[in-house]
């Protein structure tokens, strides 16, 4: 069987299912000390937002660096399958670029849509579209102003696009009928329920065509007040993005005895949307190192009601050992590093399977692991770990489930580094979410983390991936040009 290295030379593609997503960030930071100078503070906000009111302060200079832009030959092939894919450059270079969603028309899977903080844009928000699963792309700077990060994406069963993101402390949404093109005059999504900003929002949509609630459009985020009191929320439309009712998922938590944050959203297939997130104590001054709740809750009802929450499982938080990681810093770095807590669903009702990934600190290694339910989730099994490789920090996971079921976790690996600095991106597949089979790379180059353009300080809070029928398409962080960080993309055929 060829190596995976073999593979990835190999010019293969599959022209429907062949995504491949090479987005530039390089914000540097001159000579900052992370222990005593820390340009997003320690803050329990998203780092997108702290990254954009930094640069605006000018505390971070974007710092110009770009990779040629790649494509795709017409046709490309898979005979043995796993085959990975070259990566392709999606934005227009230049001015960084990070965080970035990743979407697939449900009904269209040539045309893939992602996005990031992009600082080639006045406003730093971009989003990039490909209708031949990504030989060419088009770039857009997103209209509005005052971005602050956290950009979404998603399509409807009708081929609408929809991209948005933080404006102004409130979530902003557009659509697009030309598939990125051109986006709509951003719609407000939700002010700040606490009187401060609405963060980290999330976006779903209900794709499933025998649901009674399909094309509802679902955002999900943490409402803060200037004092750091939280809660989670969850707001729908059903008219296509143009009006909004926002509702409160849980009771406001108060700072520092707990912090909410990190939401996430999935849809059955009867229309049950459910939410996740990160609940943690910050009573010494942050989260790092304490024992965090990962939290569960769900609606029948459209997103009118919500359940009582459940605590799914508890994970443990890598230290903030250095000093500007609210929520922890990845070990041997200055970077700060987020714990969302992805999820993903099977089936409808009391037979659902919902699945919920996170990390956990062993005090020595932060362990990938997933978490299921086959009720819905009322009830809970024991998280199972994906790797059982006791080598390297494993980061930034995420967790995303075929049509058939099929369960694909991606994730950060520093495994083949023996100093546990550089890292590659990786994947495991499950054919029935309770044991996961071979770990893969996606890449065969490794990623140090110093070289991210913010002085080895801010990689971003999250990375995904997403099925594009046969395929998996995923996203990641990567330094290989050695003077700033890059959002990689590629797909493989499973």
């Amino acid at each position: 069987m060829a190596s995976l290295e073999d593979l990835l030379k190999k010019n293969y593609r599959v022209s429907w299912c062949a995504i491949s997503a090479f987005l530039i960030l390089a914000l540097l930071v001159p000579a900052l000390n992370a222990q005593t100078d820390r340009p997003l503070g320690n803050s329990p906000l998203s780092s997108g937002v702290l990254a954009a009111r930094a640069f605006r302060a000018g505390l971070l200079h974007p710092e110009t660096g770009t990779l040629p832009e790649e494509g795709f030959p017409a046709s490309l092939s898979c005979p043995t399958a796993p085959c990975v894919f070259p990566n392709v450059l999606a934005s227009e270079g230049g001015q960084p670029v990070n965080e970035d969603p990743v979407a697939v028309n449900p009904k269209n899977p040539l045309q893939i849509l992602t996005g990031g903080n992009d600082y080639n844009c006045g406003n730093i928000q971009g989003f990039y579209a490909t209708g031949d699963s990504g030989t060419t792309w088009t770039h857009t700077c997103y209209p509005g102003s005052g971005g602050e990060g956290d950009p979404v994406v998603g399509y409807d069963l009708n081929s609408v696009a929809y991209a948005g993101g933080i404006q102004n402390g409130d979530y902003v949404l557009s659509s697009s009928t030309d598939n990125g093109t051109t986006w709509s005059t951003p719609v407000v999504v939700s002010k700040p329920l606490l009187g401060y900003l609405a963060d980290k929002p999330w976006l779903e949509i209900d794709t499933n065509g025998s649901s009674p609630l399909k094309n509802v459009l679902y955002v999900s985020g943490t409402q803060f007040a200037s004092n750091s009191d939280s809660e989670i929320s969850v707001s729908h439309s059903t008219d296509g993005g143009k009006t909004w009712t926002t509702k409160v998922v849980d009771t406001k938590q108060i700072y520092p005895n707990q912090v909410d944050q990190f939401s996430d959203l999935a849809i059955g297939a009867d229309g049950t949307v459910y939410v996740s997130w990160l609940r943690c104590p910050a009573t010494t001054g942050d989260c790092g190192d304490t024992v965090a709740s990962i939290l569960l809750s769900k609606s029948t009802d459209g997103g009118n009601t919500w359940s009582a929450p459940v605590t799914v499982t508890t994970v443990t938080l890598v230290p903030n050992a250095c000093g500007g990681g609210f929520y922890g810093c990845l070990p041997n770095t200055n970077e700060r590093v987020s714990n969302i807590a992805s999820n993903a669903v099977h089936g409808s009702g009391s037979t659902a399977q919902v699945y919920l990934c996170v990390y956990n600190w062993t005090g020595s290694q932060m362990q990938v692991e997933v978490i299921k339910s086959t009720d819905g989730g009322t009830t809970w099994g024991a998280p199972v770990l994906v790797s059982t490789s006791t080598k390297g920090d494993q980061f930034f996971q995420w967790i995303n489930l075929a049509k058939s079921g099929q369960v694909a976790v991606t994730w950060l690996d520093r495994r083949n580094d023996a100093s546990n600095l550089k890292y590659q991106p990786f994947y495991t597949v499950s054919i029935n979410g309770s044991t996961y089979g071979a770990n893969h790379p996606l890449s065969t180059t490794m990623s140090n983390p110093n070289n991210d353009g913010f002085g080895g300080t801010f990689m971003g809070d999250y990375r995904t991936h997403v099925w594009n029928g046969s395929a998996i398409d995923a996203v990641w962080m990567d330094t290989r040009t050695n003077v700033s960080q890059d959002e990689a993309g590629g797909a493989l055929i499973k």
